[in-house]
């Protein structure tokens, strides 16, 4: 018998100063059984630091979503779909192999990265000169403190508030906050 996926709830506000985008998220996030609460909350910040463009890129008219994650590998783990059914950004979460972000590349108009945890190094070593050639791509380091210190974050109904400025997001709960700085490594 297959293990089901774990729901989360999450009400996140969305203040991005830097875009000038101000908005509520009603999410509901389906954690795999083998996903872990690192990963899925790295999911969560992946569609906060972008939620702007939904409007930048979109003007407003498109879905920003959580896609099928773990149990679908050939779904971005979020994505930002225009009116048309086109894929305007295509977000992956962890340590994708090279052929995966280049089928995505073909796909969307945008890919991205958010790579997390001590491994996230060596994956960048090993991968790093066949992701050159990919235009499209943006691979983003979220450091190891932050990104465990998010998994701290994670309950099963969760209201949290999102700030971004000067490239910061900061992400707080009624009892806890967090600053996370990104590192652009691509």
């Amino acid at each position: 018998m297959a293990l089901k996926s774990t729901i989360f709830k999450a009400s996140l506000s969305v203040a991005d100063i830097d875009h000038a985008y101000y908005a509520d998220h009603a999410l509901t996030l389906a954690r795999h059984p083998s996903e872990t609460d690192e990963r899925m909350m790295i999911r969560l910040l992946a569609l906060a630091l972008n939620a702007h463009q939904l409007q930048d890129v979109c003007n407003g008219d498109g879905t920003l979503a959580f896609g099928a994650g773990l149990s679908d590998p050939d779904d971005p783990d979020v994505s930002l779909t225009d009116f048309t059914g086109r894929k305007r950004l295509w977000i992956e979460v962890g340590q994708p192999e090279d052929k995966p972000l280049t089928k995505a590349c073909q796909k969307a108009d945008e890919v991205r990265v958010y790579c997390f945890n001590h491994a996230a190094e060596v994956w960048w070593r090993g991968i790093q000169n066949k992701l050159t050639r990919l235009d499209k791509l943006q691979v983003w380091r979220v450091p190891t403190e932050a990104s465990q210190a998010l998994a701290r974050l994670a309950q099963r109904n969760m209201q949290l508030q999102a700030s971004v400025q000067e490239g910061v997001l900061s992400l707080s709960d009624s009892q806890q906050h967090l600053d996370i700085e990104c590192v652009r490594w691509k």
